[in-house]
């Protein structure tokens, strides 16, 4: 049984935060232990200056986790905007996760620059303790971990995994390649096409954002089903590549065992809004008042006003 446990480490963090790559930790748990020292990226700090306590696992205390995509997690020199947001708020007790996407050119305040300006644009300006600290702000959430994806990964994920089918309800064609209506099979190329589009949808970056989760849950329904050892070193060697987190194993281990029920009640939310010129330049300004009312759901499902 312990080994089923640790089995499902892995697989169970990399569905609650919706990671691109999947593992199962059961049959190379050297390589779990392994990989997850090689991604840490450590942050500055205790807690949230949103929590007046630390996060106690034991009594189950609600967490919240960042998803960020960025185009290169390599480079440090010129870091890069992170274009894609998601939020999780996840409460064992309540057996529930709320998933927020959050635009990236939504128009907000960047801590710790005295600037206004496309929230995407604070990974760039100091990384990843910017992009957390603007989050924590514009939500009025503590936001306790993060996981940051580089988004090319998506080919080599898709790939690790043997390629994914999804059900795609818009026909288009994005950089020379046909998306028709209904069942598609995709390699990591056409798969990182499809996440990608969002001109042609009518919905824009909301469309785009609704299939880069499809594309997430086929990589992870398909890595569920995963039992070769070989697949297992290829989605290592891709999670090392391409993924930056402050979870610890420890962590991971906590999570999966106080609140794996979670994953199966997903509400998603969006910010409401409207795209207007600031300065010359397209930003995409939230409804204020819709906007505390989604913070006050959050801060709700994170139990932080009892």
């Amino acid at each position: 049984m312990e080994t089923e446990k640790r089995k499902k480490i892995v697989l169970f963090i990399i569905v609650t935060i919706g990671v691109l790559v999947m593992g199962g930790g059961g049959y190379i748990w050297q390589a779990v232990a392994s990989t997850t020292a090689n991604i840490q990226e450590d942050l500055d700090r205790v807690k949230s200056e949103k929590r007046l306590e630390e996060i106690n696992f034991k009594d189950g205390d609600p967490i919240s986790v960042l998803l960020m995509g960025v185009d290169d997690l390599q480079s440090r020199e010129d870091l890069r905007r992170a274009d894609t947001l998601v939020l999780l708020t996840i409460n064992p007790h309540t057996e529930s996760v709320k998933m927020v996407s959050i635009p990236r050119d939504t128009y907000t305040d960047i801590r710790g620059n005295r600037t206004k300006e496309k929230i995407s644009h604070a990974h760039a300006i100091g990384g990843s303790q910017t992009m957390i600290s603007t989050v924590e702000n514009f939500l009025d959430v503590p936001v306790d971990y993060f996981v940051k994806v580089n988004m090319d990964s998506f080919i080599d994920a898709v790939d690790a995994v043997g390629g994914i089918e999804v059900n795609n309800d818009l026909d288009f064609t994005f950089h020379d390649v046909h998306y028709p209506k209904g069942t598609l099979s995709l390699d990591g190329e056409k798969a990182l096409g499809y996440a990608r589009m969002r001109h042609e949808d009518p919905q824009g970056d909301f469309g785009r954002q609704q299939r880069q989760r499809q594309v997430i849950e086929a990589v992870i329904n398909k890595g569920a089903s995963i039992s070769s050892i070989t697949k297992f070193n290829d989605i290592f060697e891709v999670v090392e590549d391409n993924v930056k987190t402050n979870l610890t194993l420890d962590d991971m281990w906590n999570i999966q065992s106080t609140y794996k029920n979670a994953i199966n009640n997903v509400e998603q939310h969006h910010i409401k809004g409207e795209g207007k010129k600031v300065d010359g330049k397209y930003n995409y300004v939230p409804d204020e008042e819709e906007l505390h009312t989604l913070s006050q759901k959050l801060r709700n499902h994170l139990e932080l006003d009892k």
